[in-house]
């Protein structure tokens, strides 16, 4: 019997992860993102699969982001019938993800039409709100750690990759000619010895390994998360100026959380008002707080009542009388949509303001643009003036750095037959595969889009 794995997205993009698992015709397909940043790569998402929706037997996510999760409402709109296999935490937060997902590809549908900017009449999203509820409705709940079988005698079990709330490794027992083989998928891998989010389950066996490699040319920065915050929001107090930070609803903003808490309650930030302007961010919050078992102790941060959180449009709109100093933490992280692009408009052309980019920035985002210090951001058909301060901090990133990614494949028993590195653009994934080969030694490869491995 030969297994199969065909990378179908997120090889040679960060975005858009989708890897088809084929046993004895059962087709499993680990994760189903939608791709975001450049415009080349969004359109990939209205692509037919090189296989039908209605072929594939099962859905198994590694977590609840949208660049892993959000293509699975299309995905049942198009004719999936299976069930979705993912964590208790994936599954409470799929409902928030994926409706707010559908949502932005109606508004952008209706603005299209309003502006009549879209070749295609009338413009259509790609899903709506009521059908990313629909598609997380079809969850099949597993715990950490307990196995669950698959079909075609494949079977797979989560293990926490420390990457957000319900984020999991994926380990698959896959039958193959001559025996069995295991699979380990690392999904997103988060950092080591960081607040709230436990570090990555170890290897283990693994005869092949599936490494994301978002930051696999470089390292975090050795300077303390804390210090830096504290630099960036002490300097920009004292010119009376607004620290707008574009965070994941997910993640991002409830380890900011724990910073400031930490900070302020240090005497190292002065008592600034702080405005959590995403109704996302609050509902996630709410989960991880449903999972507070899963966390470190730091976790009790995310009881306080300190910030203020802003739900209608009104209560976001208000902010902008608000005079700094201030701390406005909204979304979205990549500054793609969302309420952050009204406080950007208003804050970017002041010179006392600070941008402060806290996650990945994918090529072809406002988020990366502002990152690579372009002049000017488009926002609203407008051409906005960048005079603000832009400062990232890469070490609040969810993701591994390259020595933790090397640490986490350090944790495999013994080398596996093969590393394929995933999720990351060109360069980054040549330089780790490179890394890996002459650190550890072990053979690597790179896919691209449509490539396809037999597990045998």
């Amino acid at each position: 019997m030969i297994a199969r794995l065909e990378f179908l997205g997120g090889a040679g993009t960060v975005t858009g992860s989708k890897i088809l698992l084929e046993v004895a015709g059962h087709r499993t397909l680990l994760d189903c993102g939608l791709y975001q940043g450049a415009k080349e790569l969004r359109l990939r998402n209205w692509e037919s699969l090189p296989v039908t929706a209605a072929s594939i037997d099962d859905v198994v996510l590694t977590h609840a982001h949208v660049d892993h999760a959000g293509y699975l409402p299309r995905l049942c709109k198009d004719g999936f019938r299976g069930p979705v296999h993912a964590t208790h935490g994936t599954a409470d937060l799929l409902p928030i993800m994926l409706a707010d997902s559908g949502r932005l590809q109606e508004e952008e549908a209706e603005y299209h039409n309003l502006r009549g900017t879209s070749k295609h009449h009338p413009a259509l999203p790609l899903y709506t709100a009521s059908e990313g509820l629909h598609a997380a409705a079809r969850t099949a709940r597993h715990s950490y750690h307990q196995r669950f079988d698959l079909g075609a005698s494949l079977a797979a079990e989560f293990a926490p990759s420390g990457h957000i709330v319900g984020a999991a490794t994926v380990m698959f027992d896959v039958p193959a000619t001559g025996g069995r083989r295991r699979l380990v998928c690392s999904g997103d891998l988060g950092r080591y010895a960081i607040p709230i989010m436990p570090d990555p389950t170890p290897i283990g066996d693994a005869d092949y390994v599936v490494i994301e490699a978002t930051y696999g040319d470089r390292d975090h920065d050795a300077v303390p998360i804390a210090d830096q915050l504290a630099r960036v929001i002490t300097r920009t107090a004292a010119r009376d100026g607004a620290i707008v930070i574009p965070a994941f609803a997910v993640g991002r903003t409830q380890e900011i959380m724990y910073h400031l808490a930490q900070l302020e309650q240090a005497g190292r930030i002065p008592a600034l008002p702080c405005y959590i302007d995403s109704p996302m961010a609050t509902r996630a919050t709410e989960v991880y707080r449903a999972h507070r078992p899963e966390f470190d102790d730091d976790a009790q941060v995310l009881d306080s009542k300190r910030l203020r959180v802003t739900e209608t449009v009104a209560e976001s709109r208000g902010i902008h009388a608000v005079p700094g100093p201030i701390i406005i933490i909204a979304g979205s992280g990549m500054a793609t949509g969302g309420r952050v692009l009204h406080h950007l408009r208003a804050r970017l052309p002041d010179p006392r303001t600070t941008v402060l980019i806290v996650g990945y920035q994918a090529l072809g985002t406002r988020g990366r643009a502002l990152a690579d210090g372009q002049p000017t951001v488009r926002i609203f058909g407008e051409n906005v003036p960048v005079r603000a301060e832009v400062v990232t901090i890469h070490g609040l990133s969810a993701h591994a750095d390259r020595n933790e990614l090397l640490r986490w494949l350090r944790t495999a028993r013994a080398a596996p037959r093969v590393v394929f590195v995933v999720h990351a653009e060109p360069d980054p994934a040549s330089v780790f595969a490179e890394t890996i080969a002459r650190q550890l030694g072990w053979r690597v490869a790179v896919p691209s889009a449509g490539d396809y491995v037999n597990l045998d």
